[in-house]
C-alpha cells in the first residue's frame, strides 16, 4: 500500500509529532491553515469516514478521546475546530482517515 500517512506512522517519512498512543498518531500539518494545525490519524489504515465500521470504530473513539488532550497540550484553551474530509467532492487529498485540528485564533464561520 502506498499511503503517505502510513509511512509517517511507521517513521519512514519524518513528521513533527504532537501525540502518539497505541491507536493514533498526531503531527503538525506541513501547510498549516491556522496558527495551530495538526493532523490526527488512526494507526490502522482506514480509507475515510465512510469506511468506519464495528471492527475499526474503536480507533475513532480513541482519537476523539485524545483530541481534548492534544488541544490542551497545544494551548487551545479558547476553542478549536476538528474537520475530516471524505471523498473527492469533500476534498479528501489523502485516502487515509484523518482529522484536522485547527485553532489558535478566531476561526471563520464560513467553513460550515
Amino acid at each position: 500500500m502506498d499511503c503517505i500517512f502510513c509511512a509517517i506512522i511507521n517513521g519512514d517519512i519524518p513528521s513533527k509529532k504532537v501525540y502518539e498512543d497505541e491507536s493514533c498518531y498526531a503531527f503538525h500539518d506541513i501547510a498549516p491553515q491556522a496558527p495551530v494545525h495538526c493532523v490526527i490519524v488512526p494507526k490502522e489504515h482506514i480509507s475515510s469516514a465512510d469506511a468506519i465500521n464495528s471492527e475499526n470504530a474503536h480507533y475513532i473513539s480513541a482519537i476523539f478521546t485524545a483530541i481534548p488532550k492534544i488541544a490542551a497540550d497545544l494551548g487551545l484553551t479558547n476553542g478549536y475546530r476538528v474537520i475530516t474530509n471524505i471523498g473527492e467532492d469533500g476534498a479528501q487529498s489523502v485516502k487515509h482517515l484523518h482529522f484536522h485540528l485547527l485553532g489558535g485564533k478566531k476561526l471563520s464561520e464560513n467553513i460550515v
